[in-house]
Parts: C-alpha cells; sequence; structure tokens
C-alpha cells in the first residue's frame, strides 16, 4: 500500500536483494537519521496524543512486525493529527499515521494491509538502498520528505513549506521513477505478510480500488497517490497474488471499529453532529451495531449529555464488562462529569485485566492530577515514563504533575526529554542547564544530565547533517 507523501523509503530504486546498502549506510546510521528525522517531524506537525489510538497502532504494527522480513524492530511510532488519508516508514524503523488512515481503512484487515506494506519497506531498505542515486542527484533528500509530510498534514496551503517543497521538485520527480520497482516489491511481501499475520489477502486488493476510486472522483485527492498512484496493473498484480495465497483470515474486529469510531468523532465538526450520524446508524441495525452504540456514547458526553451517554453505553457495558475499550468509554463519561473516584476505581479494576497497559496507566496519572494527588500521580507517570522512554507525551504530563508535586528538579528533566524528542534542541538544552544547577552536588544526578548533554550535542550536529 503505497502511504508516503514522498517517502524516503517509498522513493528508492531496489538493487537485487544482497545487501548493498550496509556499505552506503551502515542500519545504525540509518537507524540514528530516522530518529532524529522523527524529532525535527514533531516539532513542526500537530500530533495526536490519543493514548488508546496511539495503542492500537503500536500493538498491530508490532505484531505484524513479528511475522516480517524485518530484523531491526526497534520501532518508533507518531500519530498526525490530519483527517488526510495517509500512512509511511522512514529509515530507522518510523513509522507514521495519519488519523485519516481510519477514516478510509473500512475493516482492520486494509488497515493491516496498509501497515504491511509500510514494514515491507523498512525490511528492504529501500531508504538506503536508494542513497547510491540520491548522491548521484546531490539534493537533501529527507528535508524534501519532512517538507512534504508537513505539506500534506497541513493542507499544503503554507507558502513557506510549498516553497522549500518546490526546490525539491527535480528530486522528486527523480524519486517518481525509481519508487515502480519498490512499490512492487512491498506489494508484494507486504501481501505475504499480512497472510502470515493471519489476516485476510484479498484486504489489500480491496483498498488499492477504495483508494483508486478516490483518485478518479476527487479533484484534490490524498498527497501520497498523487506522488504513488494505484494503477490498473498494479490493482490486478495484487489481486491476483492475493487470490493465490490462504483465504479465510481475519477481516475486521470490534476493536477497530471502535476505534475509527474515536476518530471520526475526533474529526467531526461537532460532537452533535457526530451523535446524529452514529444514532442514525445504530438505528438502521436496530440498535444492534456495537461500534455506533460506542461511538454514540463518546459523541454525547463530549457535548455534555452525560446521563444519555451512559444509558447508552451500559449495554455494551453489561455485555463485556472487562473490555477495555468500553471500560475505558464509562471511564470517560466518569470524568466529564467530575466523578473522579469512581473513574479512578474502574481505571484501576481495568489495570488487574491488563496488567502494564499504557492507556490505562496514563489515564490513572491523569485522574489522579486532577484529584490534587500529587505525590500518587508523580508516582504513577514515573512508572509510566519508565516504560515509554520516548513518547512525548508521557514526558509533557510528567513535567505538569512533578510542578504541581514540588519536584523543579523533576520538571527541568522531563521538560528537557519532551524538548529532546520534539526536536527544539534550544530549549532542552536550557533545560539541562537548569537541571544541573539544581543536583546540590549530586555527583550521580549530574553525571545523567551530563550525558543526556551530549545526546543533545550530537542530536544537534544529526539535524544539522540532514
Amino acid at each position: 500500500m503505497p502511504a508516503l507523501p514522498i517517502q524516503a523509503d517509498d522513493g528508492y530504486n531496489l538493487p537485487t536483494l544482497g545487501d548493498t546498502s550496509s556499505s552506503i549506510m551502515s542500519r545504525e546510521q540509518e537507524y540514528q537519521m530516522g530518529r532524529t528525522w522523527l524529532t525535527m517531524l514533531r516539532g513542526a506537525v500537530p500530533t495526536l496524543d490519543d493514548p488508546q489510538l496511539k495503542s492500537f497502532v503500536e500493538s498491530r504494527v508490532y505484531a505484524l512486525a513479528e511475522t516480517s522480513q524485518l530484523t531491526d524492530r526497534r520501532l518508533a511510532f507518531v500519530l498526525i493529527d490530519s483527517p488526510q488519508l495517509n500512512a509511511f516508514a522512514a529509515p530507522g524503523g518510523v513509522v507514521g499515521v495519519n488519523g485519516g488512515l481510519f477514516l478510509h481503512a473500512q475493516t482492520e484487515a486494509e488497515f493491516a494491509s496498509v501497515m504491511a506494506h509500510e514494514l515491507a519497506h523498512l525490511s528492504q531498505r529501500h531508504f538506503a538502498r536508494g542513497l547510491e542515486q540520491q548522491q548521484r542527484m546531490q539534493v537533501p533528500f529527507m528535508t524534501a520528505m519532512l517538507a512534504s509530510i508537513i505539506l500534506a498534514a497541513a493542507g499544503g496551503g503554507d507558502a513557506g513549506f510549498a516553497a522549500l517543497a518546490s526546490t525539491q521538485a527535480a528530486a522528486i520527480q527523480e524519486q517518481r521513477r525509481f519508487s515502480r520497482q519498490n512499490e512492487q516489491e512491498a506489494d508484494r511481501i507486504g501481501l505475504t505478510n499480512l497472510v502470515a499475520a493471519g489476516y485476510d489477502p484479498l484486504a489489500m486488493p480491496n483498498m488499492f480500488e477504495r483508494l483508486a476510486q478516490l483518485s478518479r472522483f476527487d479533484s484534490n485527492p490524498p498527497e501520497f497517490l498523487l506522488t504513488h498512484p494505484v494503477s490498473q496493473s498494479r490493482m490486478a498484480d495484487t489481486r491476483n497474488r492475493a487470490a493465490q495465497l490462504p483465504s479465510g483470515g481475519e477481516d475486521d474486529t470490534l476493536e477497530y471499529q471502535m476505534m475509527r469510531a474515536r476518530v471520526q468523532t475526533y474529526y467531526e465538526s461537532s460532537p452533535g453532529l457526530s451523535a446524529k450520524r452514529f444514532r442514525a446508524l445504530l438505528d438502521e441495525h436496530d440498535g444492534d451495531h456495537k461500534a455506533a452504540r460506542y461511538g454514540l456514547a463518546l459523541a454525547l458526553t463530549r457535548s455534555g449529555q452525560h446521563d444519555t451517554a451512559e444509558q447508552t453505553l451500559a449495554p455494551l457495558l453489561e455485555q463485556q464488562p472487562h473490555d477495555l475499550t468500553i471500560g475505558l468509554a464509562q471511564v470517560e463519561i466518569d470524568n466529564n462529569r467530575g466523578r473522579l473516584a469512581a473513574a479512578l476505581t474502574r481505571t484501576r479494576k481495568l489495570m488487574h485485566h491488563y496488567p502494564g497497559n499504557f492507556p490505562l496507566q496514563f489515564t490513572e496519572a491523569d485522574l489522579l492530577l486532577k484529584q490534587q494527588d500529587y505525590a500518587a500521580a508523580e508516582k504513577a507517570i514515573n512508572r509510566l515514563a519508565a516504560s515509554r522512554t520516548e513518547d512525548p507525551d508521557v514526558w509533557y504530563l510528567a513535567a505538569e504533575i512533578r510542578g504541581l508535586a514540588g519536584n523543579i528538579l523533576g520538571v527541568h528533566l522531563a521538560r528537557a526529554e519532551y524538548f529532546m524528542l520534539t526536536g527544539d534542541t534550544e530549549q532542552a538544552g536550557e533545560q539541562l542547564e537548569l537541571a544541573l544547577k539544581r543536583t546540590n552536588g549530586n555527583f550521580v544526578m549530574s553525571s545523567r544530565i551530563r550525558e543526556r548533554q551530549q545526546d543533545l550535542s550530537r542530536m544537534r550536529k544529526q539535524i544539522e547533517s540532514l
């Protein structure tokens, strides 16, 4: 599935599969470049901070990675806050998803087909394999790649980024020439991986055909369709190959449909309109549409109709009292009603069934913060930060909680991590300096901070090299 605006690993020449790319760029160099580029991206585009969406994407992609040809499975994720259809994979295991992918992929298998395609780009190291061609072009490709994603996320309306992108026009045109065989390679490998992960192989050609319809009837199709058109031959090739693979894999799940409902509610112009749409869908199925019921409950509570929201969700809770997504919807309703104790109690009960779950841990810390139990909130967020060291949203909440708990050194350290993860090296440096002044001669702590200062220095050099 082509899922890039103008992607590093979606637009490169694919030589024979002997890993000659390692002589051009080592895997570790590729990893470091990708992670540095990710910090720049996070600082340039709005991102989704919904823990449930993030957890869903991560769990599904990691599951696909387990059955893929990807040897380096150190993945990093970014969810871009854009309703535009897009997803991408960048060097070093960076996987990006626009909110719009949930809007357009109608089943979990279709969603998985996109991600399987992207993982294939990573496993075949299309970025490193294209460096030789890129060196001949002598154009900073990572800059063009970053600019194109920013353009797509911003709807293409920013004149400054448009000017930057236009300077890369020759490079982009050249990349397209070398992208076709990479796309075909990613289609075929992704399709095999899709089946290995237990999904229906027909999901990929089905998704392709829907994309082709978007391109045909939309005067302003998604950015990645402009750079990676879905041709008739590509659709036919994928459908023929899917027909030869074992059928009967999973097509859809309730969890995916509930995630879609979350995204649909988020991008609707108002909760009222979203509630109207979900209510119509529920009525159409005589009340027996769990995802519509879930979406309606979310839309109602977000429009302040908490009693009706609770009544709407109640049948789902009765049927599946320990379901994580449904339980967290009730937590949201309780939270919105100001019933913080009830919300926290339900969260902790769910934690017994889902130990170590990221959305539950994040919710627990947030609820403790709202209850003004800052000491307990700090313990909760510190546990989470220890396991999600590369999540800027966790560090953002950690800084807020530590400040209210009176841990000023902790505030500076959390802010430094946040700014490093979002590419603001200047503010990260300032926070580390402030933290160093508050160590009060603690040798262990001051040594750790100096190590982070060295990491920051290396990051600055990497950014300058892109």
